[in-house]
């Protein structure tokens, strides 16, 4: 009996030295307190998650409205750059008449009729659909404005001018659809030149 009681007794002891490591590995209860941080933390990142969902589908929305309006605006835009070349031959019809040296006066009336036509033509695609031409002679060249067909030099100007429009430039809703074909003159910059060659005489 006594070799009995030894063997059941063991178990129990090992059990009861084993109980202690098995419960630390038991999270303690939380407080109160603690739940409701751990909670009030949660909502948190939930309604900051949502503001962001929300900033972003408001952005989208914005975005789609935007490209919406911009596709009704330019709708027309390759019907409007087929009528370009049209007014451009109105222009080229007027000059040449103007460039007679005594035109007759059936000349004369032909020319004011084509005038007529092209200023009512011109004027009814901007008032309506926001085509517009604009002069470019006297303005800075402007790659996103002005094409460059020709160039010269001068000493009278200091930066890239237009001096003449050899076509004009055309925008719709204020969107560059055709630049401006453009002689331009460039600055000879002859103070930079003679300064140039002074240093390297100086150097040498």
């Amino acid at each position: 009996m006594h070799d009995t009681i030894t063997d059941t007794a063991v178990p129990e002891e090992a059990a009861a030295a084993a109980s202690p490591e098995e419960q630390t590995d038991v999270p303690a209860a939380q407080t109160p307190e603690e739940k409701i941080g751990e909670l009030e933390a949660q909502i948190a990142g939930l309604k900051d998650q949502y503001l962001r969902k929300a900033a972003e589908f408001e952005n989208f929305r914005k975005r789609m409205n935007r490209e919406k309006q911009e596709a009704i605006e330019f709708a027309n835009q390759s019907l409007l750059l087929d009528m370009i070349p049209i007014i451009d031959d109105f222009e080229r019809a007027i000059k040449s008449a103007e460039s007679l040296a005594s035109p007759s006066p059936d000349c004369i009336s032909l020319c004011e009729g084509i005038g007529m036509i092209e200023k009512r033509l011109t004027a009814q695609l901007e008032n309506k659909w926001g085509l517009k031409r604009y002069d470019s002679a006297g303005e800075i060249f402007d790659p996103n404005r002005h094409e460059a067909i020709m160039m010269e030099k001068s000493p009278d100007v200091s930066e890239p001018t237009v001096r003449e429009d050899m076509l004009k430039g055309y925008t719709l809703k204020d969107r560059v659809i055709r630049s401006a074909k453009v002689k331009v003159v460039m600055p000879e910059n002859p103070d930079t030149e003679d300064a140039g060659e002074e240093d390297r005489v100086k150097e040498e």
